[in-house]
């Protein structure tokens, strides 16, 4: 029996779509964005867990981080255990943030892993000339425009990306090395090459702990009447996001429905990498 009244409460988080990106009507997983949901949801219940949902194909390094870091600082402020239970893609920074739990769970035909980083973009060094368009860049600063698409590639520019690609892949390696500590069972030029697996497979490696739901995981640790409580991040209201949407203005809106349409394009690249 537990020491109150009410049913045993767990908290959820739900961590649901691409790392960082965002669009005026759909804000992106972010620090900013949560910091208050997930500080109300260690905070919402006497029992010793918080449950973390996660659907997420990845996105920028440094939001993953940041999510990753809050919820390690606040599981040891408030003494909590947190379980992770990945939806149908936990992959990249989607992964970052699965290696905050305690414990990570995961449906039978979840994706897994792509522990890696990746950079993309495009070349157009003959489209202007072909258009009959002339650029005109101007910059202080030797290495200022250096990627620069409309620009054959540079060997120095390539090797000066990779060098920071691996510093970052390097710090993701290290903390699925210290979270994972004792499960992992893959050499690490396979469990860090990037590529992703099943959730069976996955078990395999010991990139995650299990297949089971939510539900039946926190059933199974605190009884049959444990409730959860989902706990949302707050929303600015619709008149806000609507001012901050394309056209809502005549100034900028060409550039904003452009941000807009890129940030749809490249949260749409990183789902169909998976199939999804």
């Amino acid at each position: 029996m537990w020491p109150f009244s009410r049913k045993p409460v767990v908290p959820v988080l739900r961590f649901s779509g691409p790392i960082g990106m965002a669009t005026p009507l759909r804000p992106g997983l972010s620090l900013a964005s949560y910091a208050g949901a997930i500080e109300k949801a260690f905070a919402l219940s006497k029992l010793p867990a918080v449950a973390i949902v996660i659907n997420s194909p990845g996105g920028s390094p440094v939001q993953s981080n940041l999510l990753f870091n809050r919820l390690r600082q606040m599981a040891a402020e408030k003494e909590k255990r947190v379980y992770v239970f990945c939806e149908d893609v936990a992959a990249s920074g989607g992964y970052f943030l699965a290696i905050a739990g305690d414990e990570i769970y995961a449906d039978p035909s979840s994706i897994i892993g792509s522990i890696g980083v990746v950079s993309r973009s495009f070349g157009f060094v003959d489209l202007l000339q072909r258009l009959g368009v002339e650029r005109r860049v101007y910059t202080a600063g030797a290495d200022k425009n250096q990627l620069d698409p409309f620009l054959p590639e540079d060997a120095d520019d390539v090797a000066r990306l990779k060098a920071i690609q691996q510093d970052v892949h390097d710090v993701f390696i290290g903390l699925v090395k210290e979270r994972r500590l004792g499960k992992l069972k893959a050499p690490d030029a396979e469990l860090f090459s990037g590529a992703f697996w099943s959730a069976s497979k996955a078990t395999d490696f010991g990139l995650i702990d299990g297949i089971t739901d939510v539900r039946s995981k926190m059933r199974q640790l605190f009884g049959d009447k444990v409730k959860l409580k989902v706990v949302e991040p707050e929303k600015a209201g619709l008149l806000s996001r609507l001012r901050r949407a394309p056209g809502a203005s005549g100034l900028g809106n060409g550039l904003a429905f452009a941000d807009d349409l890129v940030s749809a394009m490249e949260a749409r690249s990183l789902w169909s990498r998976f199939g999804i």
